[in-house]
């Protein structure tokens, strides 16, 4: 397997639950036989609120102001190293290709996994795989750091293939916001997915929040006052 870096972004049960839903056995059994140890004290871990979400604002500003650039840049740098160690060696595990690319993309460690095409294929078409071997992938990071990772992960750009049709969804539930005067919720969205709608919500200037929990999280845009 070759690691290529392009930039200087308790096992969990229900998380390997995630992975064997809709794949084969290797890549269940490599999940369960990969994942990292929880860490102590933490119990399972919870689903890191996305950007747009009052209450994890206050706290990763926080974080934010108390690092200098450089800091934060080593800190989402070394969050990237650990995971694509921990995906490596999942990989090798269920004996599938794949080359794994880490960066940093504005405040999240980044990392994609590419030229896997059967962990593309497996993935396909709802993102479960990912978001389950994501999840694993925060749960090494924060094993090794003490420190709740926020760390993305991509798939043979199955994000990226996305994200237009989220900023479409997201333009047209802003755009109802503003004709009717009143909040729009959308459909449940998993983190990833809430993110874009947040980033696009606040491009055109309106607020939007999180609300629920578990697979029924989604999105709410609220017109201005």
């Amino acid at each position: 397997m070759n690691e290529t870096i392009t930039d200087p972004s308790s096992a969990d049960e229900t998380a390997a639950e995630q992975a064997h839903e809709g794949t084969d056995a290797p890549a269940a059994e490599a999940a369960q036989t990969a994942a990292p140890a929880e860490t102590a004290g933490s119990g399972e871990a919870a689903e890191p609120q996305d950007a747009g979400e009052r209450g994890s604002e206050d706290e990763d500003g926080a974080e934010s102001d108390a690092e200098s650039d450089e800091e934060r840049l080593r800190r989402l740098e070394e969050e990237g190293d650990i995971a694509a160690d921990y995906l490596e060696e999942l990989l090798d595990i269920a004996d599938l290709d794949g080359d794994i690319d880490i960066d940093v993309d504005g405040d999240r460690a980044s990392v994609e996994i590419r030229g896997a095409d059967r962990l593309a294929e497996l993935n396909r078409p709802k993102g479960e795989l990912l978001d389950a071997l994501q999840e694993l992938a925060r749960l090494a990071v924060q094993t090794r750091t003490g420190a709740r990772s926020r760390l993305m992960l991509d798939i043979g750009g199955f994000r990226a293939e996305h994200k237009g049709g989220l900023e479409e969804l997201a333009a047209s539930a802003i755009a109802e916001a503003k004709e009717s005067g009143q909040p729009v919720p959308m459909r449940p969205m998993n983190p990833f997915e809430r993110k874009v709608v947040h980033d696009v919500a606040k491009r055109e200037g309106l607020r939007s929040e999180s609300d629920g929990d578990g697979k029924g999280r989604h999105v709410v845009i609220y017109p201005t006052s």
